[in-house]
Formats: C-alpha cells, sequence, structure tokens
C-alpha cells in the first residue's frame, strides 16, 4: 500500500509534471499518478488562483505558479530535512 499524500504534495506533482514534462493531460496523469476526475479538479483550482494557464490545449505555469513551485520545494526539502514527510 503506498503512503497517504498530502493536499500540497499532490499540487507539487502536479505543477513539477507541468514545469518538468509536458503540460498535456496524459502525461500529468502519469506523473501526478491521478485520476482524471481528481486532476480535473485540481487543474480547476490551479487556474482559477492562476499558478497555471492553459494554452492551446496544454497547461503552463504563470510566474505565480513557479514561484509557489520553488516554495512547496524548498518546504518539502525542509520538512523532510527535520524527519516529516511532505
Amino acid at each position: 500500500m503506498k503512503p497517504y499524500r498530502s493536499r500540497l504534495k499532490i499540487i507539487l506533482d502536479i505543477l513539477t509534471a507541468i514545469n518538468e514534462e509536458s503540460g498535456k493531460i496524459s502525461k500529468i496523469l502519469l506523473y501526478a499518478n491521478l485520476s482524471y476526475d481528481r486532476l480535473m479538479k485540481y487543474l480547476k483550482e490551479l487556474l482559477e488562483k492562476e499558478l497555471i494557464k492553459e494554452e492551446m490545449g496544454e497547461y503552463k505555469l504563470t510566474e505565480k505558479g513557479y514561484k509557489f513551485l520553488e516554495e512547496l520545494r524548498r518546504a518539502e526539502k525542509l520538512a523532510e530535512a527535520f524527519g516529516f514527510r511532505f
């Protein structure tokens, strides 16, 4: 059984997939290991918060999204340094 992923970890996985892999739905689904319905809920929220944008059927990080991704990575490293899972 896989360990529980927090909401922030899922968002981190989605943003990382968009940044490093591709903004295509299929790539994000595989990288973030989510169902289609669940992914679409997260993408809708990220769009509303202006962390991502949609261009020609692909998702891309906004400047705000890049900054948030970097802060999430820093928070994850900090948590791991103290022995916590993010």
